[in-house]
This record gives structure tokens, sequence and C-alpha cells, in this order.
């Protein structure tokens, strides 16, 4: 969906009067909007623009992490109150032609297997006709996506932009793509609107800490609902639900534990070796592809007392002869 046919009220620009990485109901709103407003706000990527289209590996030695996602707002919405619905609907996301994915080892232990990629690593994306590409001629479809979308917690003081918690944030939801829908529960007074954290895609899980991370330019409207409350993040969209988008041969492999944790990273470890022995990668670009474009998903939580998570890779990312499987392609 888009808003080329839209009036966009308000534009909300990347400047440092607009950038804020805390989440804290004591910030000043950057903009009062009515209900029903469009409103375009610019999103810096999550290293507030560090990492370049020229960026190499090196520069991860020097780069700053603290604090993380710089965040565009906040937007007070006229007339939200505690117990009140925001409902966002986003009407196009837009990304600038560059992304990058990487591996961040050290204090942040950022990514499901940390404790096992102790290198850092980054891949800098060219994204373009709507294709994300890797090594070994693999393309990823382009659906841009913020990453963080939330409102003001009822808490006071500054709060980390890290964990998700009811009120949205850093939900990473890669379905939240533009034709799609997200309602909030209204904690503060105005609501308190920021958003950030723009991937050009992620698989479900972003195992190894990033995404294709990327800056973009995301248009909302905004609705309160005094009718209806609601105790978490809820969302409407048409997806993608396979990371191209569409049923397709899959190869999948499994992870069965006593615990979910335990179990996604038995999936994941099961799929870098794939991606190693039979597709020919390094250990690290399997761990970030897996990153990109390979969904974690939870097969069953009733058999106790293993649960069941399984890795699924799409076939269709790779060059037509190095598919496993041309079935219902």
């Amino acid at each position: 969906m888009s808003s080329d046919n839209d009036t966009v009220d308000h534009r909300v620009r990347a400047d440092d009067g607009a950038v804020h990485s805390v989440w804290d109901n004591g910030l000043e709103p950057v903009c009062t909007v009515e209900p029903g407003d469009v409103v375009r706000f610019e999103c810096r990527d999550a290293t507030n623009g560090q990492l370049g289209p020229d960026a190499t590996v090196a520069d991860l030695a020097t780069l700053d992490i603290d604090p993380v996602h710089p965040l565009t707002g906040p937007i007070a919405i006229e007339g939200a109150q505690p117990g009140d619905l925001l409902r966002i609907e986003l009407l196009e996301i837009d990304h600038e032609g560059q992304g990058y994915t990487l591996v961040l080892p050290g204090e942040m232990e950022l990514g499901l297997l940390a404790d096992e990629f102790l290198e850092p690593a980054l891949h800098v994306w060219n994204l373009e006709d709507g294709i994300a590409h890797f090594v070994d001629g693999i393309e990823i479809p382009i659906d841009p996506f913020p990453g963080v979308v939330g409102v003001a917690p009822a808490e006071g003081g500054a709060h980390s932009t890290f964990p998700p918690r009811s009120v949205g944030g850093n939900l990473d939801i890669k379905q939240l793509t533009a034709g799609s829908t997200l309602s909030l529960p209204v904690a503060v007074d105005g609501g308190l609107f920021s958003i950030g954290d723009g991937h050009a895609a992620q698989g479900d899980g972003e195992v190894c800490g990033t995404g294709i991370e990327a800056p973009i330019t995301v248009t909302c409207r905004f609705e309160v609902r005094s009718d209806r409350s609601i105790g978490g993040p809820q969302f409407e969209t048409t997806g993608p639900f396979t990371s191209t988008g569409r049923g397709e041969p899959m190869y999948g492999t499994t992870g069965i534990a006593d615990d979910l944790m335990d179990a996604s990273r038995q999936a994941i470890r099961q799929m870098i070796d794939h991606l190693h022995d039979e597709r020919g990668l390094s250990r690290t670009e399997a761990y970030m592809l897996c990153s990109a474009a390979v969904d974690l998903k939870l097969n069953q939580v009733v058999n106790a007392p293993n649960w069941t998570v399984a890795a699924y890779l799409p076939e269709r990312i790779f060059p037509e002869s190095r598919r496993r499987s041309t079935r219902r392609a």
C-alpha cells in the first residue's frame, strides 16, 4: 500500500532534535498530530550512520554501540490517554539502497550463537530492484519494515530500547511491512510514539543479532480508539510469512530440547552445518544468511518434556542451478 495519494500532514526528519535512544515519558514531543493525520518519519540505521556502503569489518573495532537504536520522535497524538488503543497504519516504507548485516561478539553477546562466533563479521548489501545481494549469487527479496515501533512506557525515567515491552519497542516483527497495521496500548497522555531500526529484510529470529540493517523512511497514519484496550502489541498483516513472501520449496533443520532457546540454537547450528557442508558458504556467511533469510518457527509446545523448533531455508534465494528442488517453484 502506498501513500502516494495521501497528503502527508507532518514530516519528522532524522535531525538531532528528533532522534533519541531511550524510552522516556519525560521526553518532549517533537510535534503533536491529530488522529487521522499522515506522518512521514526519516529513520537512521541502528548504528546511527557509522557503517556506510564502503564499510569493512575493520570498522567494527571502533563501532560505538552505546546507545543503540536511534529512534525518530516522539510525537504526541492529540486525545490519546492511558488505556486507549493507538492504531498505526504503515502506509509506505522506503529504503536508501544499501544495508548491512554484522556479527558483533563481545560484551553485548549479540546473537543466538554469540558464544560460538567470536570474530566480528560484516556484509554490506546492495539493495536494488527489490533484491538484496549476498555471496555466490544468493538473492534475498527486500520487504522493509521498522524493527522498533512503540510508545512511551508508564514508568518514569530512561529505559533501554533493546528489549521489547507491552507498549511495543524492539519487536523485530518482519511482517510489519507497508500495508500492515499495528495496535499498541497507550500508557501516557499523547502516547509519545517513536520509530526506527529499519530492516530491508530479516529472517524470523534475527539470529546473528542483525537483519539487513538499513536507514528507512516510514509513512504512517494514526487512529486513537477509546472504546478498546489491549495488553500488548497486536497487528494485521499480509506478510511476508516466508523470506520470499510465497509458498515454495524449503529446506528445514530442527532443534529438539526441553528449553525453547536450546532448541532454537540446535536448529540454527544444524542449518549452519547444512549451508557450510552442502552449499559451500563459510560458517560466518551461513550465520549471517540465517539472520537475513531463515525463519525459526515453533512446531510444537505440547509434547512434554521436549519442544520442537525448525529453521526454514527458502530454496528460491539460490541460483536455480544450486537449488535442491524446483517442485512448486
